[in-house]
């Protein structure tokens, strides 16, 4: 018998590891395919809202859809505002690079033959120009897979209100109640997860664009709307989406007020630990938490298959698979093993 559990294991793993190769060779349709169904579960309640109020279910999806694609829009818009003010600003910056790298070779004693052959200008130059070629090819490829999780997104919706009646109908009334109550627990919960994620995110990217607004730092809007997205990663995200206003903050105010790459760098931590340690596990309660061990695994796992989307999406997905094994009785051991463990330990304390 353990021999038989042995091997269905490992086949289990192996199972995985084909599934997430696949997953990885056609990471073109699978990726868009899972931002949509993840935006189905914000999206949906709206649809289901409308359809309630009598409004044509191909309308519903209509509105919702044109929601979505103004959002889009803005963003296209703001995106490609931030680049082109960025770009121009450049040539600023790498001035002050210049002055940063011959007063640290002065100061550090280093052959003035080195201070003489390097410029930032003829070094930084032609990688902006490069980047900004980059930046248009990849406008290209999100439009086109824009285009794609709209298409997944009109399909799931379309099917998501009458989705209890199918089920009615297809299973005995027993059978149909008990898995219509745990498939309405799991949505319901999967998006209360989003939508709580999304508005932290949001408040998280608002108070560092207050934030580097008093303190002038030159693009605050850019930075926060940075720190809104990569706010998806946990830990690892918010450290990332600090360092460039930071140093930005030191290009900037070099070398006259040193003071404020040091408040900015303080005031950004005070907020990342302020939100992600004590706001969000408040808000999104233990029973979200997920343990460090599996946001790093996740964090691996879907980065290696998909880079930087990957990365963005493995919490929301680990999130959701820990949500499904809660309701679903069998499963339950796995989502108890994938939480934080803070509640369980603080209620044995207390016992």
């Amino acid at each position: 018998m353990k021999k038989s559990n042995l091997i269905i294991g490992l086949l289990g793993v192996l199972v995985v590891f084909i599934v997430a190769a696949a997953f990885k060779v056609a990471h073109n349709v699978v990726i868009p395919l899972m931002i949509a169904w993840l935006m189905s579960y914000i999206c949906g309640p709206a649809v289901t809202f409308l359809v309630q109020k009598k409004v044509p279910l191909g309308v519903s999806v209509f509105l919702v859809l044109l929601l979505v694609l103004f959002i889009c829009y803005l963003s296209g818009l703001f995106l490609g505002g931030r680049i082109g003010a960025i770009l121009e600003k450049s040539p600023e910056y790498i001035e002050k690079l210049n002055l940063i790298y011959h007063d640290a070779i002065t100061k550090l004693h280093l052959p003035e033959e080195r201070m003489a052959e390097f410029d930032w200008m003829k070094q930084v130059g032609p990688k902006v120009a490069k980047l900004s070629v980059s930046a248009a090819g990849f406008m290209g490829k999100f439009l086109g897979k824009l285009i794609l999780v709209l298409i997944f997104l009109v399909f799931m919706l379309l099917g998501k209100p009458y989705f209890k009646y199918k089920v009615a109908a297809a299973f005995p009334k027993d059978r149909a109640d008990r898995f219509t109550r745990i498939t309405t627990s799991i949505s319901l919960q999967i998006g209360r997860y989003l939508s709580v994620k999304v508005a932290i995110s949001a408040a998280t990217g608002t108070l560092v664009w207050l934030v580097l607004t008093l303190l002038h730092v030159d693009f605050a809007l850019t930075w926060g709307a940075l720190t809104f997205i990569l706010n998806f990663i946990p830990n690892i995200g918010s450290i990332i989406a600090s360092i460039p206003p930071i140093l930005l903050a030191l290009v900037q105010y070099y070398p006259d007020k040193l003071w404020v790459p040091i408040l900015t760098a303080v005031l950004l931590l005070v907020i990342q630990m302020l939100m992600g340690n004590m706001i969000e596990p408040k808000v999104m309660g233990e029973s979200l938490n997920l343990s460090p061990v599996i946001i790093l695994l996740s964090l691996v796992f879907f980065g290696w298959m998909w880079g930087i989307v990957g990365a963005l999406l493995s919490v929301p997905i680990a999130a959701s698979i820990k949500i499904v094994c809660e309701n679903i009785e069998p499963l339950r051991p796995i989502s108890i093993l994938m939480g934080s463990g803070q509640g369980l330990a603080k209620a044995t304390h207390g016992g």
